[in-house]
């Protein structure tokens, strides 16, 4: 897709979630030199969108992984016609001279230093959610941001989606009554790989992928991709996939954070394959309308399986069921018809790598969909469900004093220790 089509499609989308750019001249037709940190699979999703736009050129791409480096950089050769300097170390890669911008795929746990690191440097950054593994290090990342004054987007790309955005615009029209009540939902069964620990394949460094997280033994389980359910590594369903109908949920109906968050789940279907809750349901208390989060693992999910992944708005005159490319609205009241409108959007993910991109060449971060604040709130708030659910007890937030408040025991997992001679950041 080349800029002029993105533009046009930008500038006509509704609610405002999405802004058409304004490129000084001289610089639409030049290229950014970026880097890729972590080739995996979402890793070269993020990076063959960029190369759509035109405007960048792949010059290193690292990874601790020989396999997927190798791979990545042949595919990018591919696409470009000129070959990225591969590396091991993401160090090497932020030392190259010429180095504009980043984009980082890795596992959460990897985020906080590759990110800050990157900042040191003045490099631009397209850094994929969650933003950070804990609350400590989002915050931290906040500051070597605002240091750098660098352009930051964070990959919570359903705010390009266009169905998110019909859904904003008829709730800010009223077409729902007041909405009193929010619920969210994904459920599925997942695949699990082979849980037995096994000496990883010879092309991985697992030391060095598993970085600052502690190690574990490693097992298909927990490698590539299927780290998501690994509390050590992803943190869970939640942090990994119900973040981005969290973050949504706060742009469509405007929320900064809630007063308290609470949260019961359960791990016993699939125990012994995973390490995170297979059922949970999460409480956000924003005044006047909690947002309720719940998932399971197992099953069937939903009874109707076109509600298993999606965002309910329960409005006083009408409900709306809300998805990535689909909406579903009952009004209220005896026999009343469902009416379905259905929105595509498969170039949700290429449009908001191009966000940061136009972001980039007009050197303005207000062009941007997805600011490292806004990414931290969003980040933040299923992280404190997953410490309520950890500890059993309700956590409240001090957004003052950005702390949580007459828990010790809860405030003590906002930071996860380094593992050996690694050192968490300095806030």
């Amino acid at each position: 897709m080349n800029r002029r089509l993105f533009i046009q499609r930008a500038s006509v989308t509704t609610a405002g979630l999405v802004t058409a750019f304004s490129v000084p001249a001289f610089a639409q037709n030049r290229k950014i030199k970026i880097g890729l940190i972590g080739c995996g699979w979402y890793g070269m999703v993020i990076t063959t969108a960029a190369l759509k736009t035109g405007n960048v050129e792949v010059i290193a791409v690292c990874d601790v992984d020989l396999e997927p480096l190798k791979n990545s950089a042949s595919e990018i050769e591919k696409l470009q016609g000129s070959r990225p300097k591969e590396w091991k170390d993401y160090r090497d890669l932020l030392d190259m001279k010429g180095l504009e911008a980043v984009f980082i795929g890795t596992p959460p746990h990897w985020h906080a230093l590759q990110f800050i690191a990157a900042c040191e440097k003045g490099l631009d950054i397209y850094c994929e959610k969650p933003l950070s593994y804990d609350v400590e290090e989002g915050k931290a990342m906040i500051k070597a941001a605002e240091k750098a004054g660098n352009i930051v987007q964070i990959g919570f790309q359903r705010r390009q989606s266009r169905a998110f955005q019909k859904a904003k615009e008829m709730i800010e029209k009223g077409e729902l009554g007041k909405v009193r009540q929010v619920g969210a939902q994904i459920h599925y069964v997942p695949v699990i790989s082979d849980t037995n620990i096994q000496a990883p394949p010879p092309s991985l460094d697992w030391d060095a992928w598993c970085g600052p997280a502690p190690k574990l033994g490693y097992r298909p389980s927990i490698g590539h991709k299927a780290w998501r359910l690994e509390k050590e590594y992803g943190n869970g369903h939640l942090v990994d996939w119900g973040i981005h109908h969290i973050d949504i949920i706060r742009t469509i109906m405007n929320f900064d954070m809630p007063d308290s968050f609470l949260t019961k789940g359960s791990l016993e279907i699939l125990n012994g394959k995973i390490t995170t809750p297979d059922t949970l349901n999460a409480i956000f208390h924003f005044e006047g309308c909690p947002v309720m989060w719940q998932h399971r693992l197992w099953g069937t999910g939903d009874l109707n399986p076109q509600f298993n992944n999606g965002i309910f708005f329960y409005g006083e005159n009408a409900t709306l069921f809300a998805s990535d490319e689909k909406l579903v609205l009952l009004p209220a009241g005896r026999n009343q018809k469902q009416e379905e409108i259905n929105l595509p959007m498969p170039e949700m993910q290429d449009n908001h790598v191009a966000n940061f991109i136009e972001a980039v060449l007009a050197k303005n971060s207000k062009l941007l969909n997805c600011t490292i604040e806004d990414a931290f709130r969003s980040t933040a708030m299923v992280q404190f469900a997953m410490i309520s659910y950890e500890t059993g007890s309700e956590i409240k937030w001090d957004a003052t004093k950005k702390t949580i408040t007459g828990n010790e025991v809860a405030a003590r997992l906002l930071a996860r220790p380094y593992r050996g001679n690694y050192k968490r950041p300095v806030i």
